[in-house]
């Protein structure tokens, strides 16, 4: 069974909108080579429409952060939505629109053969996939300072869920990187 994961930049505050806007100088070497690895074993996105419009508004034609270009870009690319036309989507390559029911949808993918799949650009979609159990890995990437506005990952009225902590580090530059598993009834 295929592992499903996803990794959210964070602030103390728990905001983890626009992750750019709050990261400064806080994203070092450790965090780099960290990252650099869970692309190498990940060979699948699912994406939402919101951070699928975003991203692809950006990376197929970005001059920088080349080597996360040229993952993001050749990788398939599944996105959730409901205005979205598969047509839509022919601006960003290797993107196809998830028919159906999402979990569904995810289900069948974690039962097929093949490397991690990976949720980017869709704090809903983490939520969700966490929510429904589908979701096997959480990972929070915390940076060392306070965002003051910004969207969170849980929302009021999010129900109680337990979670298992998997694994832990703290970079040079005082990043906390968490790694959650929901927890076991």
């Amino acid at each position: 069974m295929r592992k499903v994961t996803a990794g959210l930049f964070y602030s103390v505050d728990g905001v983890a909108e626009a992750p750019d806007q709050f990261q400064f100088d806080s994203f070092d070497d450790e965090l780099g080579a960290m990252l650099g690895s869970v692309m190498g074993e990940v060979d699948t996105v699912l994406m939402g429409r919101k951070g699928w419009q975003e991203w692809a508004g950006y990376w197929p034609n970005a001059e920088q952060d080349m080597d996360f270009a040229g993952f993001i870009n050749a990788m398939p690319k599944h996105v959730a939505s409901r205005t979205l036309k598969q047509g839509d989507l022919a601006i960003w390559q290797n993107s196809s629109l998830i028919g159906g029911d999402v979990e569904d949808f995810v289900h069948e993918l974690k039962a097929q053969d093949g490397g991690t799949i990976a949720v980017m650009g869709g704090m809903s979609l983490v939520r969700q996939l966490l929510l429904a159990g589908l979701l096997d890995e959480l990972t929070l990437i915390i940076h060392p300072v306070v965002a003051g506005k910004g969207r969170r990952l849980f929302e009021d009225g999010t129900p109680t869920t337990r979670l298992e902590l998997k694994s832990h580090q703290v970079t040079s530059k005082g990043n906390v990187v968490l790694i959650y598993g929901k927890k076991a009834a």
